[in-house]
Formats: C-alpha cells, sequence, structure tokens
C-alpha cells in the first residue's frame, strides 16, 4: 500500500464525526522562542484525539461479513474512543479492552461514544498486557482486531493530520514535532512529508519513562521495553509498530526525550494561560519545545502536534505534585525526631525559612526509643532555597535522610 497516496484519499471521503481540526498560530510561544509555532489541535477532535482517524480508516475497510462478526481492539484509552465511536456510527458491534490502570475520564468516555455498540473489558496493568488478552478473545469470537498503530490502513488515516497542516499552512515548515507512543502518528505524518515537504525536520517525542522509539531506533529493530512509566497513557508502550519502525527509521530526523514532570508543568501552564485542556501525551511536543537547541528552532516555522485533551480532572493533583517535583519546589525527607515535646517546634523555627511551608507530615511514635521517624515534605518558593533547609538540618544535629523521587522508599513511603 501506498500510505501517503491512502492518506490523502482518505482526507477527501472522511465522514462527518471525523474533524478536520484547526491549525493554530501560537503567538505566546512564537515569541517566547522566537520562532513561528503552530500547533495542530487534535484534542479539538470529535473525540478528542487523533486516533479516531486511524480507527475509521481500518473499519471503512470491512466487508459486510466481517462487520457482522463485530470488532475487538486494545487501547490505554484514545484509540478506544475513535473505535467505539465508529462501531457506533457504523452500526458495529465491539468488545473495546482497556488496561485496569485507564483512568476512569476515559473509561467514561468509550462508554459514552460506544452506547450500546460497544462492551468495555479491563484487563492487566499496561498496554501490552491488554492487547495480548484482546488478541486472544478476538481470535475466539472469529472478529477483526483494530490494532491501535502496527497497521498500514490505521498509519494511513493518522497520516491525514499531515496532509491536513500542508493545505493549512503557506509557509514551507522547517521542523514538525511529532508525539510517539506506537508510532502510528509518526509513520503516518513522516509519511505524507516525506513526499510533500521533504526539507522539514521531523522530531519523535516520547515521555522519558517509555523510550520505545528511541531504544529502537539505538538498537535498529524494535525492543521490548523491561518497564514503562505509564503516566503518559496516551505514549507509553513496551515496543513500537513493526510497520511504523520500518516507516520512521529513515524518515525521523532524531528523537526527543521529555520528563514526565516537565509534561506536567506544561498541562498546567497551558490550562492556565491558554485554557487548553491537555491530556499528558497532548502536552509532549509543547513541553518538548525548549529541549530543541536554539539554533534548530530560532527564527523557524514550527508545527507542534497537540494529540490528545482527554485528561481526567481527578489526575490534578498528581499532576501538579509532578511538576513540583521536577521544578524543584517540593521535597521530602525522612527525618527522625527527639521523643520530647518541643522537638517539631524547634525545627520549624530553626530549619524552615520565611516562605518554606510543611505540606505532608507523618510521624510514627516508637515507644521506648529516644527519637522517631516522619516523613516531611517541604515546598519552597524557589528551588535554591531548598540547599538552606538541608543546611539548617546539618547545623541542628537533625538525623534525615533526603528522599529521590526515583528511589523506592520514596515510592514506597510517598508514590
Amino acid at each position: 500500500m501506498n500510505i501517503y497516496k491512502h492518506s490523502l484519499e482518505l482526507s477527501k471521503r472522511f465522514p462527518s464525526f471525523v474533524r478536520r481540526t484547526p491549525l493554530e498560530f501560537n503567538k505566546k510561544l512564537s515569541e517566547r522562542f522566537g520562532a513561528s509555532i503552530w500547533l495542530k489541535r487534535e484534542d479539538l477532535q470529535s473525540v478528542r484525539s487523533y486516533k479516531i482517524r486511524g480507527a475509521y480508516a481500518r473499519m471503512s475497510e470491512l466487508s459486510e461479513a466481517e462487520k457482522i462478526n463485530g470488532v475487538v481492539c486494545a487501547s490505554a484509552g484514545n484509540h478506544a474512543q475513535g473505535v467505539a465511536l465508529c462501531c457506533k456510527e457504523m452500526k458495529v458491534k465491539g468488545i473495546i479492552f482497556m488496561p485496569e490502570t485507564t483512568p476512569k475520564q476515559k473509561i467514561e468516555m468509550v462508554r459514552s461514544f460506544g452506547e450500546d455498540y460497544v462492551e468495555i473489558a479491563l484487563y492487566g496493568d499496561n498496554f501490552d498486557a491488554c492487547s495480548k488478552r484482546a488478541m486472544a478473545v478476538c481470535k475466539d469470537k472469529n472478529a477483526t482486531f483494530i490494532p491501535p498503530f502496527d497497521d498500514a490502513h490505521v498509519i494511513a488515516g493518522q497520516g491525514t493530520v499531515g496532509i491536513e497542516i500542508l493545505e493549512d499552512i503557506e509557509q514551507e515548515i522547517d521542523l514538525l514535532l511529532v508525539p510517539v507512543g506506537g508510532g502510528g502518528l509518526a509513520a503516518g505524518l513522516s509519511s505524507v512529508f516525506n513526499v510533500q515537504s521533504p526539507n522539514t525536520k521531523i522530531i519523535g517525542i516520547e515521555p522519558t519513562g517509555a523510550p520505545s522509539m528511541q531504544k529502537a531506533l539505538e538498537h535498529g529493530s524494535p525492543v521490548i521495553l523491561d518497564h514503562i512509566d505509564t503516566f503518559v497513557d496516551g505514549a507509553s508502550v513496551k515496543r513500537v509498530g513493526e510497520l511504523n519502525f520500518q516507516i520512521c527509521k529513515d524518515k525521523i530526523t532524531r528523537m526527543q526525550l521529555v520528563d514526565e514532570g516537565k509534561i506536567c508543568g506544561t498541562i498546567l501552564n497551558q490550562y492556565n494561560q491558554a485554557g487548553m485542556v491537555l491530556e499528558p501525551a497532548g502536552a509532549l511536543t509543547i513541553a518538548a519545545l525548549d529541549l530543541i537547541p536554539e539554533s534548530e528552532i530560532k527564527g523557524k516555522n514550527v508545527v507542534c502536534v497537540v494529540s490528545g485533551g482527554n485528561n481526567d480532572i481527578t489526575r490534578t493533583d498528581e499532576i501538579r505534585e509532578r511538576s513540583m517535583l521536577y521544578d524543584g519546589l517540593k521535597h521530602y525527607f525522612l527525618i527522625r525526631f527527639p521523643q520530647r515535646p518541643g522537638a517539631l517546634k524547634e525545627f520549624v523555627s530553626d530549619v524552615m525559612g520565611p516562605t518554606d511551608d510543611i505540606v505532608y507530615f507523618q510521624f510514627s511514635s516508637k515507644i521506648g526509643r529516644e527519637s522517631g521517624p516522619a516523613v516531611v515534605g517541604v515546598e519552597v518558593a524557589k528551588s535554591e532555597d531548598i540547599q538552606s533547609v538541608k543546611q539548617k538540618l546539618n547545623e541542628k544535629g537533625f538525623s534525615f535522610e533526603y528522599l529521590e523521587p526515583t528511589s523506592l522508599l520514596f515510592q514506597q513511603l510517598i508514590g
């Protein structure tokens, strides 16, 4: 299949429930980075992500017999919503498998989009486990599996994002930033830009905790990661698609990893400053902007694909926590307090600065011992202020351990 030609053809026959999303010039980001920056707003898609494009592209190929037997898919959320809406609009029954860790908001949206045409099945802790189960059920029921990314039709569907970008912009695009999970969007965009805008540099953006494409490019073929951080659920898979990798390996200029904490800060900033509700995967490309060398971005025409806006408001506290930890504004200590009256008061008056705040305190009294451990969370006004706290802890003779967010002890006590 010629993916570019299929993308072009699909873009002309999408039904009304697959929207043409806007390409918006962003004045604030452009001024900040000294560039002309546009955002492709797939968060404004009918299911609030680009995934419906690939879902429709694949389901539009179903035969009448396949429609009767129904479909099965596995997804961390966004692909599920796309398949669900397609099932309802195309009158096809579907079983939607999602990891048990999927945010409740995405589960409810799948149910809303699919209505009586879909059945939701929660299985496993991540996409990969969920996908294996879905494939087995699909075989048992003689249904058609609708893959989330490793399929030529799906890739062509995602490629329509690129068709629209190039139709809606007059300038030559110097740099295209693309979020990467399984690689379907990156493969589709690469296929389109390779034909219509071959001089555009394409940078794939992945979360630090799930560098599947980066590792595949380093290894020369897709590899299975031992462990991934699933916080960026829309872009966290243990292994990229084989076809996607084959397309991307020669077309993507390079990969860029972004820390999950930085992604969280971007989510908060875009909501506060621009009123944009972004999910973690949707914020990837904007978060990556200040990680791109100035020589690559200043004075250039840059397009960031904003891939989705399915964020669960119940995750706000976690998003704020991760952002503050990344920015060095929140810190945790394991401190041994003398078990006598006034010990905590001395800590507050002698260690804490005028703009420091205790935001977490958990103390365990130990009978018959001179001291007891307490986990203390400290919030500071500026990242450098934490050095004064550490210095005063030493000066006042407090026995303490600084809890690194990546440590097992932190995960046990706080995470």
